[in-house]
């Protein structure tokens, strides 16, 4: 049998038709069966279940020290005392020395460097009547004085057992400082300038602090009797400074 050219033609475009759409359902069909990207990652994977974790321990509770009560200061009066000798402080020096407690013309009678000790006999309204170097008055606020003579309570804060004394003998004098103690306490001095208190028990005998037999800088023992203590220092001459500690436990 024999086919025309134009039959072989036809014949051989519906072949090539066929064969295309069969081309094309076989891709199309992969395609909707094969999973895109997306799709993977649309499924959904199973979840782990995170390790429970170690609750971390509370910290536990910073305790305070126990508040302690700082010392009180204590110092000695420097008014409503007599006063018997005193330090010319003159900020524009030297200090004039007057005949009368008033600023007047004609009436210096002499002038005084600072440092000079001077002897007071006597005050009247901030002025000072000196007896030596020079006799006549002087400015008070231009000298620095303490008062000769001192008797003071040493009395703690509320809660507290410690005390700072400190003050200063300017010329002969005696500052003494009394304290209220029981049998059995015990007492601690510590000297914090060169001058260590006498220490005095309260029928008046020497329990420290004798300055020509002893040298001390800290002295801590157990009270004999109940009553008032009493630390004293004296000065003879020209005065010094002190501060000390004072505990009772």
């Amino acid at each position: 049998m024999s086919f025309k050219p134009s039959q072989l033609m036809i014949a051989g475009a519906a072949g090539l038709t066929t064969a295309v759409i069969v081309a094309y359902l076989t891709v199309s069909t992969h395609s909707s069966q094969s999973p895109t990207a997306s799709t993977l990652n649309s499924v959904s994977q199973p979840q782990t279940t995170p390790s429970p974790t170690a609750a971390a321990p509370a910290n536990p509770p910073i305790s305070s020290p126990s508040s302690q009560t700082n010392p009180v200061v204590i110092r000695p009066p420097v008014e409503n005392c007599r006063i018997s000798m005193a330090v010319v402080d003159d900020p524009e020096p030297p200090l004039n020395v007057r005949s009368s407690p008033e600023v007047q013309d004609g009436n210096i009678v002499g002038q005084l460097d600072n440092d000079t000790f001077i002897s007071v006999v006597n005050e009247d309204q901030g002025w000072l009547q000196i007896s030596s170097p020079v006799e006549g008055w002087v400015a008070k606020n231009r000298t620095n004085s303490s008062c000769a003579n001192v008797e003071t309570p040493i009395n703690f804060l509320q809660g507290g057992s410690s005390a700072i004394i400190r003050g200063e003998i300017i010329g002969g004098g005696s500052h003494r400082y009394t304290l209220n103690a029981g049998s059995g306490q015990i007492l601690t001095v510590e000297s914090r300038q060169q001058v260590f208190p006498r220490i005095v028990t309260p029928d008046g005998e020497l329990l420290a602090g004798d300055p020509y037999t002893e040298n001390l800088t800290e002295w801590t023992g157990e009270l004999p009797q109940t009553g008032e203590y009493t630390l004293e220092l004296d000065s003879n001459f020209r005065g010094y400074e002190y501060e000390f500690l004072v505990k009772v436990e």
